[in-house]
């Protein structure tokens, strides 16, 4: 029997490495390829074409979520599943909307994600116990018949409130000290809504969001 060929997208080194090694310690599995950034994975699956990719979601460069959208455009036979510390629900459907085939989390049990990779190789649908539980809620609850669409679903709540703040001309000193967080966060955080919106700068990203309405009320200086 053929074994399973996985490709592992992920920035961090010492967790890529560890899901190499669980991979290669298991006679049904063949790890293809290692990638750190969104954009080498893309390049890597057209090239590599394995079964199942494990794919991050923040990463540098373009995003998981891009990148599975990508992949997923030009070889829609391969199973992509994201492993994520994200568990919000904006990156949950923002995956599935991309297509991936799962979603767990990095804190699961090795035997959670071994069992997560046979069953999306087999072309199931898996959800780590956290997930699962937020998705039956979500649908759980009753909704309004009629709901506005929402601005940038790819962004989780977190990144919507700073680029809010963004688009009223904060900068992130601003936006550091009125969210209480640190200067390094913030950064990162806007770093991340600048992959995901994929523009190139503040300027680029106060336009997109003053497009969508949001930021009004205030001058904006680029």
């Amino acid at each position: 029997m053929e074994p399973l060929h996985i490709l592992v997208a992920d920035d961090h080194p010492l967790f890529r490495h560890g899901l190499v090694s669980l991979f290669n310690s298991i006679s049904e599995f063949e790890v293809v390829g290692e990638a750190s950034s969104g954009q080498e994975v893309i390049l890597m699956a057209a090239s590599l074409q394995p079964d199942v990719i494990l794919m991050d979601i923040q990463m540098p460069g373009v995003n998981g979520i891009e990148a599975t959208r990508q992949i997923l455009h030009t070889s829609p036979h391969i199973r992509i599943l994201v492993v994520t510390m994200f568990e919000d629900d904006n990156s949950v459907f923002s995956a599935m909307r991309a297509g991936a085939r799962g979603y767990i989390l990095k804190d699961a049990h090795k035997s959670e994600i071994l069992r997560a990779i046979r069953a999306v190789g087999n072309s199931e649908a898996i959800f780590s116990a956290a997930v699962a539980s937020r998705l039956i809620e979500f649908f759980a609850v009753p909704r309004p018949t009629a709901i506005p669409p929402q601005a940038f679903p790819e962004l989780t709540e977190r990144e919507r409130e700073i680029l809010e703040l963004i688009a009223k001309g904060q900068n992130n000193l601003e936006i550091s000290s009125h969210l209480s967080l640190s200067h390094n966060t913030v950064r990162n955080y806007v770093s991340n809504i600048f992959s995901k919106l994929q523009v190139a700068d503040r300027a680029q990203a106060i336009v997109r969001a003053r497009e969508a309405g949001l930021g009004e009320g205030r001058s904006i200086g680029f």
